[in-house]
């Protein structure tokens, strides 16, 4: 009787753990030098993460913190792009000018809004985002439609 609960019990926590990974959100880096800043404009809110390598610890501390919990990032339609290479001028690298590693956030309209110099957990970012005026209009017209 134990060996079939245990079979029972072990047979539901791995179809529990595998229809939970299933459901985990993934949001995956895209390489700032693949996009285009105006393609992103009111659509996306870019999370451009600057290195000089992509071997700085920083940017692979930013990037763990990014995998962490996607899924508020996607709730606020947010695109993660990278860029580590100083010598090839994406147009990100270009219009924002980084030195070594920063995080920078824009709004959907384009504009800079928020820039730092070490990694921020996602928590840290999504309450920054919540601060923006374009996402308490979302939040405001969310509320509205029900």
């Amino acid at each position: 009787m134990k060996f079939l609960t245990t079979l029972i019990l072990s047979g539901l926590v791995a179809t529990f753990a595998a229809a939970q990974a299933a459901e985990t959100p993934v949001l995956e880096p895209i390489p700032a030098a693949d996009v285009a800043l105006a393609d992103l404009l009111w659509l996306r809110r870019p999370i451009v993460v600057f290195a000089d390598s992509p071997s700085d610890p920083a940017f692979q501390t930013q990037l763990r913190y990014l995998a962490e919990d996607p899924g508020e990032l996607i709730k606020r339609d947010v695109v993660i792009l990278t860029d580590t290479d100083p010598k090839t001028l994406s147009e990100a690298r270009e219009k924002l000018r980084p030195r070594g590693f920063s995080i920078v956030l824009l709004d959907k309209d384009g504009k800079l809004m928020l820039r730092k110099p070490l990694p921020w957990s996602v928590r840290e970012i999504v309450h920054a985002i919540d601060k923006f005026p374009l996402r308490q209009q979302e939040i405001r017209d969310q509320q509205s439609s029900r």
